[in-house]
């Protein structure tokens, strides 16, 4: 009898310590007023908070003027700095009127101290002058679909002009983390640069020890916009993009998104690369198309059978062998979550190895393993 009691006891416990089966986990309780997290490869937003409220964004701009520095090609240049740029209110790295140094030291000055000055020179010596490179700014903040941002100058200063959405700047970090060198210079902890005796430290806390997982980002403050925060996370086969916009507890915040989507979801490839048969809806015919990548989405458990797709052929007669000639939608539980390109040949890659592969039977050559 006794035994049995204290069994009981013991499920009775487990019932209130352990979730039932399905049971949805709270998201992360996050203090600031606007917040997103999205998985990088696919874009897929896995939380929201407010995420396309128009704030001010402070030094997280400065996200945008490095990938158009590094994109300009010129990281050798020499840049002469001007005394609009020494004049910079606010962070700087302390440059000189005159001083000569090269772009690349003036973007990890400007992505790991935020130097305000090192802003306005990028922007010159790009630009040619900062109002031109604002102008830059907004093309490419279009180009990548940032509509609901528009920059009044490269540094993040506040402006009425000024503005974006947590929304926005995680595609802003999601583009700008397809470009390598960009990679690099946000996930330094240090640097020193060619003529300075001493290294600059990135004030990116989560990356420099609060955060294993962390592998870049982008702090912001200024009174208006308050504490502003970027940042990317890599854990296994998963990489994460938060943002927090006037964000008190903005590392905590990000910590616990990153926590509770690594927790939550899981890669899951949901088509794979290679050939397919696709209906062209006005004719009912058929034609034959190619997936270049394997597509592979963050899902929770809850999610695996909830996948759909739609594809939608645009091009049935291709002007060359590697057109673009449709596009496939693919759903969770009926809301779109990602797309993918149907091109009109197989990747050159692909058949490259198709080849050696028959080349290899017809030699009678297996290779070990």
């Amino acid at each position: 009898m006794r035994y049995t009691i204290v069994a009981l006891v013991c499920l009775l416990i487990g019932s209130f310590l352990i979730p039932a089966a399905g049971q949805a986990v709270s998201a992360p309780d996050v203090s600031a007023n606007n917040a997103i997290l999205i998985e990088q490869s696919s874009g897929r937003v896995l939380y929201e908070k407010q995420a396309d409220q128009k704030q001010s964004i402070a030094s997280i701009t400065k996200i945008m003027t490095a990938i158009i520095a590094i994109e300009s090609g010129k990281l050798n240049d020499t840049v002469v700095v001007s005394n609009r740029a020494v004049n910079a209110p606010g962070s700087s790295i302390y440059l000189e009127k005159g001083e000569k140094i090269k772009l690349k030291d003036l973007v990890y000055g400007l992505m790991l101290r935020s130097g305000n000055d090192a802003a306005i020179a990028i922007s010159e010596e790009i630009g040619g002058s900062m109002e031109g490179f604002v102008h830059l700014m907004n093309q490419k903040a279009e180009w990548i679909g940032m509509t609901n941002t528009s920059f009044d100058n490269p540094h993040g200063l506040d402006s009425d002009n000024h503005y974006s959405t947590a929304y926005d700047m995680a595609l802003l970090m999601r583009y700008a983390m397809n470009n390598e060198q960009f990679r690099q210079v946000t996930n330094t902890a240090n640097y020193k640069p060619d003529n300075r005796a001493y290294s600059w430290q990135n004030k990116n806390k989560l990356l420099t020890g609060m955060y294993d997982y962390s592998n870049g980002g982008k702090t912001g403050y200024t009174r208006i916009a308050g504490r502003t925060l970027v940042s990317s996370a890599l854990k296994e086969n998963m990489e994460l993009i938060a943002v927090t916009l006037n964000g008190p507890d903005d590392w905590r915040d990000h910590i616990g998104m990153f926590e509770w989507g690594f927790d939550q979801f899981k890669m899951t490839t949901i088509d794979q690369k290679g050939e397919s048969i696709y209906q062209i809806a006005d004719t009912g015919s058929q034609v034959k198309g190619y997936l270049h990548h394997d597509i592979t989405l963050p899902l929770k458990i809850s999610e695996q059978n909830q996948i759909q797709s739609k594809s939608f052929i645009l091009h049935k007669n291709p002007r060359s062998a590697s057109d673009v000639i449709g596009k496939t939608i693919y759903f969770v539980d009926s809301v779109p979550v990602t797309e993918s390109p149907i091109y009109s040949e197989r990747d050159k890659s692909d058949l490259l190895s198709d080849i050696v592969s028959v080349y290899l039977r017809m030699t009678g050559f297996v290779p070990n393993g």
